[in-house]
């Protein structure tokens, strides 16, 4: 049976519940009645952007009177295109989590053991503002860290960086999506950005390598996911597990865990030996390609198959694919990719196969951002730290994040002392005990601290470890910083409030504002309210802030992105060109064209655990969330059903799992299934919350993160990569 892409929409929005359905129906936008019923009073409409993920989404919130109707995508937005995710869609239910922080409290307890008192704002700003003014003068502001993860840490970032503190980081880096960015720009000189540069909804071929788009639902990629697919691309996805994305496949490479440099290398080797490379772009824009040739020569189909398992002839066919559709075809860059250690130099042969196939800047394959120029505020300038940052520092990460910088790095320095002690983290909206590998070194480093501050919407486990926790409304009743992502098409976005707080949460800038005048800090935020902010950004770049208030975004010209448009080919390498072969990492000591080298295998009897995301949920954000907790409350363990055979277990049992280190899990329900190998287990991110003030999803699921006790850092650029670890199955729990 054959859907239309609109049928398809239709179907998916009908399986959200309630509000996916209102949304899709479209109620509230000019009415006077709900369900028939006469609504008391006027139904507002506020526009705004989505918090529920990084993507940013446009989008315009409903509102009666101070309570949250629903919300859906803004027609005028490029990464929305007026429809939302199923994530977005249920983002009401972040006003409505009960188990939302209500009032600023400290710590009266042992540190993890959650007991607090309420205090007042002024309180808990002269709490921290006293603690920082103390580690400043004994340790230097250097010794405060910030830990980030969206938008929402601007002005928090603006009052630290005052403060003095180079040290501001986000795991988004060295746990995520780092390695593609080094891999990327040490081939093409340029990062893939995010939202990823990826033209899908005009492509003709794509392989996915462990990329699970649709369960990984990042919105503009799979609408435009939905298009091609009823234009007929061909997919290859490359992945242990048959996600719901391999069922779309054309090639589906059930791939050993762990060898995907293999295949790399191998579809690098036939493109070359069958003459099916784009010889016009290597010869005008390649460097190295002749070392390339005779390094990958090596790696043939029937070497592959003995490492990765998979059939010559599935090697072969699926790198043909994209080579007769090349240059509208194109390997995705993927996302969440620190996997194995050696991850940017995975990605680098990601960047090479792509560079062969003669894709960079074209219609199908990747496209050249653009943006819209909106001018910064006029701040004063931040001091120069004496010390630098702790963590990307020397040689020993040449590639490191010097503007996102390295977590785990900062975490080591609040552990050892070295370079500099780190005394004081300030957390925002990240949980970093769930973000960061090995869960028992971060709750060390904390123990070293002389301050930490959490500002969250609930309660999350590194909350639980705070001293000062702070309340933030969530994004729909709050204002925040402009969103000028670099996109298609160029655009400002605003995010200002549907409604009101319910209780005694403040904005993230309003925390900023008033803790920069407790540290005597004032004259760094020149304006009174974050709208004298905005609007001094808008105007002064020339826009109408009335018009952007009005509808939410403003989009400027368009500017070509393809080279079929006119963009010319730059690469801000050293030489100027496509670097198959690198002088930078030659001139370092690292493998100047990426190789394949083994890694551990799971113990007999053991499984290697695999994770990712769910397309209903964002990490371990929204798992209160109401609306997101009904679509899923726990997470499920993919079993091979011939494994779950041997152990007599059938879907809905549940199992506990035990790592190599001697943790184990909360119980969590088997997915019996042929989609998966037989070598490795998968579950979703996120779950198995230990936070008690989480009451409403307390202990529900399983956490991969508290199995994640083993990683391997990248000796590029830092990143962690964390599927090193293997479980065993714990039976009749």
């Amino acid at each position: 049976m054959i859907f239309s892409r609109r049928k398809f929409l239709q179907i998916s929005s009908a399986t959200f519940g309630t509000a996916a359905v209102a949304t899709s129906l479209g109620y509230f936008s000019d009415t006077k009645k709900l369900f028939g019923k006469e609504i008391e009073e006027p139904v507002k409409k506020t526009a705004t952007y989505c918090n529920i993920c990084f993507w940013k989404c446009g989008a315009i919130a409903y509102s009666k009177g101070n309570k949250l109707w629903k919300i859906e995508g803004n027609p005028l937005d490029p990464l929305s295109n007026g429809r939302l995710c199923p994530r977005g869609t249920g983002g009401i239910g972040v006003s409505s989590d009960p188990n939302r922080l209500k009032s600023p409290l400290i710590r009266v307890g042992k540190r993890g053991e959650e007991e607090w008192k309420v205090v007042t704002w002024d309180e808990a700003l002269n709490f921290i503002a006293d603690k920082m003014k103390t580690i400043k003068t004994n340790y230097g502001p250097e010794s405060v860290a910030f830990f980030a993860h969206g938008i929402g840490g601007n002005f928090l970032k603006h009052t630290l960086k005052a403060y003095g503190t180079p040290n501001i980081t986000a795991p988004s880096f060295a746990q995520c999506r780092g390695p593609r960015e080094v891999g990327f720009e040490l081939t093409l000189g340029q990062f893939i950005g995010s939202p990823e540069r990826t033209d899908i909804e005009n492509s003709k071929a794509m392989a996915l390598i462990g990329s699970h788009l649709g369960e990984n639902m990042h919105n503009s990629q799979v609408q435009e996911l939905s298009k091609a697919i009823e234009n007929g691309i061909s997919l290859i996805v490359v992945d242990p597990r048959f996600s719901v994305i391999a069922g779309k496949a054309k090639y589906y490479l059930p791939i050993k865990p762990g060898t995907d440099m293999a295949l790399l290398l191998t579809w690098a080797n036939i493109l070359i030996k069958e003459n099916l490379y784009d010889k016009e772009f290597v010869s005008q824009y390649g460097f190295g390609f002749e070392q390339l040739v005779a390094e990958v020569s090596k790696y043939t189909p029937e070497w592959c198959y003995i490492e990765t398992g998979i059939e010559p002839e599935l090697i072969v066919n699926s790198i043909r694919e994209l080579a007769k559709n090349k240059p509208a075809s194109f390997v995705h860059p993927g996302r969440h990719v620190t996997w194995y250690g050696d991850d940017a130099q995975r990605s680098r042969a990601i960047a090479i196969v792509n560079s062969l196939l003669g894709n960079w800047n074209h219609k199908g394959a990747f496209f050249q951002p653009t943006k819209l120029s909106v001018p910064g505020y006029p701040y004063p300038e931040y001091p120069k730290s004496e010390k630098g940052r702790v963590d990307v520092r020397g040689e020993k990460y040449p590639w490191a994040g010097a503007d996102e910088g390295l977590t785990n790095e900062i975490r080591n320095a609040s552990i050892t002392g070295a370079p500099y002690p780190i005394k004081a983290w300030f957390v925002y909206a990240t949980n970093l005990i769930n973000a960061l590998p090995n869960q028992d070194e971060t709750i060390k480093a904390i123990n070293n601290l002389d301050l930490m501050v959490v500002v969250d919407v609930v309660p999350s486990e590194i909350a639980g470890y705070a001293d000062v926790v702070l309340p933030e409304s969530t994004y729909l009743e709050r204002w925040d910083d402009l969103n000028i992502t670099p996109f298609k098409k160029p655009f400002v976005g605003i995010r200002q409030p549907a409604v009101n707080p319910p209780d005694d949460q403040k904005d993230n800038w309003w925390i900023a504002k008033k803790l920069a005048d407790k540290l005597d800090l004032g004259h760094f935020f020149p304006w009174n309210h974050i709208e004298d902010y905005l609007k001094f950004r808008i105007e002064k770049g020339g826009f109408n802030y009335s018009e952007l208030k009005e509808k939410g975004i403003i989009l400027g010209t368009n500017k070509p992105i393809y080279i079929e448009d006119g963009v010319a080919n730059e690469f801000f390498t050293p030489s100027g060109k496509v670097e198959f072969y690198s002088t930078q990492l030659a001139e370092k000591g690292f493998d100047p064209i990426p190789k394949y080298t083994k890694h551990e295998e799971p113990p007999a009897g053991s499984f290697r655990l695999l994770f990712g995301r769910s397309p209903v949920h964002t990490f371990s954000q929204t798992q209160s969330n109401p609306i997101l907790q009904e679509m899923q409350s726990e997470n499920e363990l993919w079993l091979n059903i011939d494994i779950a055979n041997q152990y007599g277990l059938k879907s809905g049992d549940y199992v506990k799992l035990k790592n190599q280190d001697g943790k184990i899990s909360n119980k969590i329900k088997v997915k019996a299934t042929q989609r998966i190998r037989t070598d490795c287990v998968f579950m979703t991110h996120g779950f198995g919350h230990n936070s008690k003030g989480l009451k409403s999803v307390f202990g529900k699921g399983a956490s991969d993160s508290a199995l994640v006790t083993r990683y391997k850092v990248d000796p590029l650029m830092g990143g962690t990569g964390m599927n090193m670890n293997f479980v065993t199955l714990e039976v009749g729990v």
